[in-house]
């Protein structure tokens, strides 16, 4: 051990407080240390002459290098002793961007140590009368990497006769659980509310569904699709990999496979299909929640619209969902419960991801809160300020890169979420794909950030 030699006031008891503010390791270390057979507090005529302090420091030195060589064989030990926790939060190795990009960020980070190899993903798809599930199972087999880490379960309600002889042809090769919604019988719907009796059938069978994963079979997650949903290539590797976010931090509470905005003139097409984002608006459209979050959940489901009930500040909880740039599903149900409501303006439009990315080597943990928002608030509030007209028209920008356009109300939200092509309606204040109020795009070649005025005080229910 290299020897390091100080000239400095006398340590007090034992070198007690002097090691705290002393810049070096080995000092620092020895107020932790029982030196048992040598009481330092009374050997105080070593300290007379120059030459004895220095030998006294070198048998102090000597010391500690024993002990630490005694601490790493303990260490190593106990190691082998101790199973490895699967909940380590010390494994999310935070790290500080100090040039925030959003088309660059994902693309730089590791995450080999996020990985929850053991942890098994089932994928419950829920099912009515819509024959063409096969489309939606092909897909999911298709790309699953393996079966025994991603169950895939299919619940069908409605008794449709034709669409379960479809699903038992898969779980009769094995390929899936089918499991029935055994209720059958008409809900009981408010007067004026008959219309919608639709969604009084799917808050219940979701009820049912999320009881069979989470009781019956026990998982601790699932992934949660419908059967009018396409599936991103990479789609179980995004899951796999955003489980252990999930599972560690308590700021957040679903990852959702799905952007609101996501249409292609609206995503960065070459970039942005690493990037993944925080959201406070819940997404749903294939979606992953833990059975720690469902016994929360659970006693207080609704009768009816479930997604709007899970938006809901009450239940939200200031927590966020992680979502990507680019999304992992894509609905091709026009027909439905809602009517094809968005569809034919949007939702058709959504641009499904076809450049597969193996999230397993990315590291995630730039996307735990504390690493998150400081880099994210910091960045998206240095931006220069311009108009939403003069975004849409790609004129009087005279500066390359992200700008920022700043509302105030509900109503210049809407005209310039309009402007841009965006999805501008509100649920419980959040507009859609909003964290903390902003929205992030990528349109004309420019990432643009629709942000609230800095002293912006929070969601508004009003705005709803």
């Amino acid at each position: 051990m290299q020897q390091q030699h100080f000239v400095t006031q006398p340590p007090l008891r034992g070198l007690k407080g002097w090691s705290r503010d002393h810049p070096t390791e080995p000092m620092k270390t020895l107020e932790m240390l029982p030196f048992s057979g040598t009481d330092l507090s009374v050997r105080t005529s070593p300290y007379t002459r120059k030459g004895s302090l220095l030998k006294y420091i070198q048998e102090l030195e000597l010391q500690i290098s024993q002990q630490e060589e005694t601490y790493k064989l303990l260490v190593e030990k106990l190691k082998k002793l101790t199973p490895r926790p699967e909940n380590v939060v010390q494994a999310l190795e935070i790290k500080q961007i100090s040039d925030y990009d959003p088309r660059m960020s994902s693309l730089a980070i590791r995450q080999d140590l996020l990985q929850e190899k053991s942890a098994i993903l089932p994928v419950l798809v829920f099912s009515c009368n819509r024959p063409d599930i096969r489309r939606s199972l092909d897909g999911l087999l298709k790309y699953r990497p393996d079966a025994k880490k991603f169950p895939i379960i299919v619940s069908q309600d409605c008794a449709h006769g034709a669409t379960a002889k479809v699903i038992r042809s898969y779980s009769d090769a094995s390929q899936v659980t089918y499991i029935q919604q055994p209720d059958q019988s008409e809900p009981i719907v408010p007067p004026g509310e008959a219309k919608f009796k639709g969604y009084f059938k799917i808050a219940r069978h979701y009820l049912f569904g999320l009881k069979q994963v989470f009781r019956t079979f026990n998982y601790t997650a699932v992934i949660i699709v419908e059967d009018d949903l396409d599936v991103a290539p990479d789609f179980f590797s995004y899951f796999a990999s955003t489980y252990q976010l999930l599972k560690n931090d308590p700021t957040l509470w679903c990852v959702s496979a799905w952007n609101d905005n996501g249409k292609a003139i609206l995503v960065d097409m070459q970039q942005g299909s690493q990037l993944l984002y925080r959201s406070d608006f819940f997404p749903g459209l294939g979606w992953m929640i833990t059975k720690e979050l469902w016994g929360e959940l659970e006693p207080k489901w609704p009768k009816s619209y479930w997604d709007d009930w899970m938006r809901r500040p009450e239940q939200r909880k200031d927590r966020a969902c992680i979502r990507p740039e680019i999304s992992r599903t894509k609905t091709f149900g026009k027909i439905g419960v809602s009517n094809g409501m968005f569809f034919d303006k949007h939702l058709k439009y959504i641009k499904l991801n076809e450049m597969p990315v193996d999230f397993s080597k990315q590291n995630l943990s730039h996307m735990v809160q504390t690493a998150y928002d400081a880099d994210y608030f910091r960045h998206v509030y240095s931006l220069p300020v311009v108009s939403a007209s003069d975004v849409r028209t790609n004129t009087n920008l005279p500066f390359d890169g992200p700008v920022r356009i700043t509302y105030h109300t509900k109503d210049t939200f809407k005209n310039a979420a309009k402007l841009l092509g965006l999805m501008d309606d509100f649920k419980s204040g959040v507009p859609r794909t909003g964290y903390h109020g902003i929205v992030s795009v990528f349109l004309n070649g420019r990432r643009i950030y629709l942000a609230p005025h800095s002293h912006w005080k929070g969601y508004d229910l009003t705005w709803s």
